[in-house]
């Protein structure tokens, strides 16, 4: 049975620019190649929607150099 899909919400410390949005962006792909990611830059979000758990793609974000939290939708 496939694992179903979660709907998260971080925030991220540490994004600036268009190259961060791709670091993040492929730190997840990395965890599920399958995943939605919709980075905020203005107000240090992003929005993923994966089957990966949310630690994992907070461990996954904090090893690409930024700081991120989940937050509660």
């Amino acid at each position: 049975m496939e694992e179903p899909r979660k709907d998260l919400l971080m925030q991220v410390e540490g994004m600036t620019c268009q190259g961060c949005v791709n670091s993040v962006t492929k730190a997840i792909q990395r965890l599920d190649p399958g995943a939605r990611v919709d980075v905020d830059l203005d107000h240090g979000r992003v929005h993923v929607v994966t089957k990966a758990q949310a630690l994992e793609v907070t461990q996954a974000l904090n090893a690409a150099g930024y700081e991120a939290t989940g937050m509660t939708m």
